[in-house]
């Protein structure tokens, strides 16, 4: 699947071959242009009207029109909105998304929105808009399909018509992995960190991959980084935990991959330890007995963390 800005040309116009695709990807839906009354007639698309319609749509600076293709085909085109015009509205929309109805049911309409998805996360957005026509019952199993939740009911400012305002939360996808360190006598070694969003809290030495990095290879690299520690072996996986949270603004679902490994009790060392801790947030850290860990007076992460190592200890299937 490939997303592409809708090319002009020099005068601003679609050229006519695209503009016949267009043409042809409108006129396939007929039921939806019946419901939406975008065209004077759902059983007479003109190309004229397609151009109009679309030429309007970019007269905002704020709207883009990127046309889907699979395998060289034109197979949907989706009109997105950076702003909205009600400045208590902080998120941007989709405006209008058009899938080949002869290509129903393979998947290019999801492909379609989770790359839109993407773009705007690539921007720093962190949730998006769109309304359904409270006509368009299919349009709405659709969307709430693909996570949007139905926030409002209003009419729309084009046509007045009745519509469901539907919005996502978006997120960032983070692989990440951590190392429980335990001691001779099994205490496990935590940071405490602290951020805006998050609060204070305690976790594992650890964080996210790096691009072509095994989760194996991310658990040292991230022990080493930031314990200065290159002497232990990374033993089996104890979990992987998978959760939400909020990271320089952005929403994050992360997966840990969490590794077992055994060394001496000691603290962090090297000269680059205290800049390490300081951009990422780290107050502090020691080792907590298992007594400890069972009831922290502050939140550890994972919270199963006491029980997981309980387990790992009696040899237990984790």
């Amino acid at each position: 699947m490939i997303l592409e800005s809708l090319p002009l040309t020099a005068d601003h116009d679609i050229p006519a071959p695209l503009l016949t695709e267009l043409t042809a990807l409108y006129a396939s839906n007929r039921e939806f242009q019946a419901l939406s009354g975008d065209f004077p007639d759902p059983d007479d698309i003109r190309p004229e009207q397609v151009a109009r319609a679309l030429a309007e749509e970019l007269a905002n600076p704020d709207v883009e029109v990127l046309l889907a293709r699979a395998e060289g085909r034109l197979v949907g085109v989706v009109i997105t909105l950076a702003r909205h015009p009600d400045p208590a509205d902080p998120d941007p929309w989709i405006g209008l998304l058009v899938v080949d109805a002869g290509r129903h049911g393979e998947g290019h309409g999801r492909r379609i929105v989770e790359g839109v998805e993407d773009r705007f996360r690539g921007d720093g957005r962190t949730a998006v808009r769109l309304a359904v026509l409270d006509a368009n019952p299919k349009g709405l199993a659709f969307w709430t399909a693909l996570g949007y939740e139905v926030i409002d009911h209003r009419s729309d400012r084009q046509l007045g018509r009745a519509c469901a305002v539907l919005r996502k939360q978006l997120r960032r996808e983070r692989p990440a992995a951590r190392v429980a360190v335990l001691d001779p006598d099994g205490a496990v070694f935590l940071f405490r960190y602290s951020n805006a969003e998050d609060g204070v809290h305690w976790a594992l030495p650890g964080g996210g991959l790096e691009a072509e990095e095994t989760p194996a290879q991310g658990a040292l690299r991230e022990l080493r980084e930031e314990t200065g520690w290159e002497d232990l072996v990374l033993g089996p996986l104890l979990c992987t935990w998978e959760h939400d949270f909020v990271r320089m603004r952005t929403h994050v679902h992360q997966r840990d991959h969490i590794y077992v490994a055994r060394g001496p009790r000691r603290e962090p060392v090297g000269p680059h330890i205290a800049a390490v801790h300081a951009s990422d947030g780290i107050l502090g850290a020691r080792w907590w007995s298992r007594e400890e860990l069972h009831t922290p007076a502050e939140p550890v992460w994972p919270p199963q963390l006491a029980q997981l190592l309980d387990r790992f200890e009696s040899g237990d299937e984790v």
